[in-house]
């Protein structure tokens, strides 16, 4: 994916858009109006393709973690620390980009709010409709929570059956999966195109307005995600690791850097063995913890995640109440945990999360033209994330072994 053609791609959306806006010229507002096909086509085949492809992911990724009942104490630390840094991290998308927003202006929603379903399900309901009556019937209607739950309730079975079955159903799906990755990234290599159809006909209704919300997005993000190595994170590895935090800093220096640059936690792992074993960790626990991190573990994800939804949420007027909220804590937290090693495949990954609370996918198409500086950020968090999770895992493994 060329970052700088989708850069110029957002430009020049923008520009018309704006043009349009500020001028009310009849003849650059049609020119927007014009282009918004171009950035259906692109959103309609992302769509085409994340319901195969989170399922494919979540399986295999789900199959990984069935397999540490085999790996006894440390790989259930290492899942359960993932999951108590995960959680926090989408707490904190969700109110630093709430607390955010207050100090924005109102932007008029780029779609008509009254076409959109904003009713929340009551509890009750929700927790029924996790359960779909037919898993194909709710992937074809859109509804990514049911078909995930499934999904996970499979690879959850498939892990108690016998190795050669279990072996083959998961090289299936990392089979189907590997081939919808190729397949998405075909599809992002016309983001240029499907970013500039976007982006021009929204900011012809919305106005400057847009420009300045999404200067706050991007601030908002890299702040919380500062807040979740700040506030989680770090302290983790001083209370549990026992590593003091400027020693932490200090020893991951490089993994941050490579992560930053990178943005990939896979190719920034052996960078991760090496300042792991500088740091103390024992080799018999990076080298499990890390790999296992690498695949599933997504704290800055999840709070770019959450914090992208709720600024969605707000632009298309779509309200969220606790209900909905939990529902979207939900789907944030299975999907951030098995993002797919695309280009923002944090933002591909989010449509489960928006379906739940009703808000419209077109909105992505945005927020992936200004992904670049949000991607090096949550990257790098990823990174300490998973240095601090071996970390805390090791200490905390040798504590249980002098017990």
């Amino acid at each position: 994916m060329n970052t700088r053609a989708i850069l110029i791609g957002l430009a020049l959306g923008l520009g018309l858009g704006v043009a349009a806006s500020a001028t009310g010229s009849p003849t650059l507002l049609s020119a927007a109006e014009a282009v918004e096909p171009l950035g259906q086509v692109f959103l309609r085949a992302i769509q085409m393709v994340v319901i195969p492809l989170v399922a494919a992911v979540v399986f295999v990724g789900v199959g990984r973690i069935g397999d540490l009942r085999k790996l006894g104490r440390m790989g259930g630390l290492s899942v359960g620390f993932f999951w108590a840094t995960t959680l926090p991290a989408i707490l904190i998308g969700m109110g630093v980009m709430g607390l955010a927003l207050s100090f924005t202006a109102p932007v008029p929603p780029p779609t008509d709010v009254a076409g959109l379903d904003t009713q929340p399900p009551g509890m009750v309901d929700f927790l029924v409709n996790l359960i779909p009556r037919n898993p194909v019937q709710a992937a074809a209607d859109g509804s990514l929570l049911s078909v995930l739950i499934f999904v996970v309730l499979l690879a959850a079975a498939t892990t108690t059956l016998p190795a050669e079955k279990r072996q083959t159903l998961t090289s299936v799906a990392e089979t189907l999966g590997d081939a919808l990755i190729k397949l998405m990234n075909w599809i992002l290599w016309t983001a240029p195109v499907g970013v500039f159809g976007l982006a021009a006909p929204v900011v012809a209704k919305t106005g400057m307005g847009m420009l300045q919300n999404l200067a706050v997005f991007i601030v908002a993000v890299v702040v919380g995600l500062f807040i979740l190595k700040g506030l989680v994170l770090l302290p983790l590895v001083w209370t549990l690791g026992r590593v003091r935090p400027g020693r932490f800093i200090r020893g991951t220096v490089g993994s941050y850097t490579v992560g930053f640059t990178t943005t990939t936690s896979v190719a920034t792992l052996p960078m991760m063995l090496k300042e792991a074993e500088k740091l103390g960790v024992s080799k018999g626990s990076f080298t499990l913890v890390l790999p296992l991190a690498a695949s599933i573990n997504r704290p800055g994800s999840a709070l770019f995640q959450s914090a992208s939804l709720v600024f969605l949420a707000a632009m298309y007027g779509v309200p969220l109440d606790a209900g909905l909220i939990a529902a979207a804590v939900l789907a944030i937290f299975l999907a951030s945990m098995t993002v797919a090693p695309v280009p923002s495949a944090s933002i591909v990954s989010m449509v489960p999360a928006l379906d739940v609370v009703g808000v419209p996918v077109a909105g992505l198409g945005i927020l992936l033209g200004v992904d670049r500086v949000p991607d090096v950020f949550r990257s790098a968090t990823n990174v300490i994330g998973h240095m601090s999770a071996a970390t805390t895992v090791d200490t905390m493994t040798r504590k249980g072994k002098g017990s």
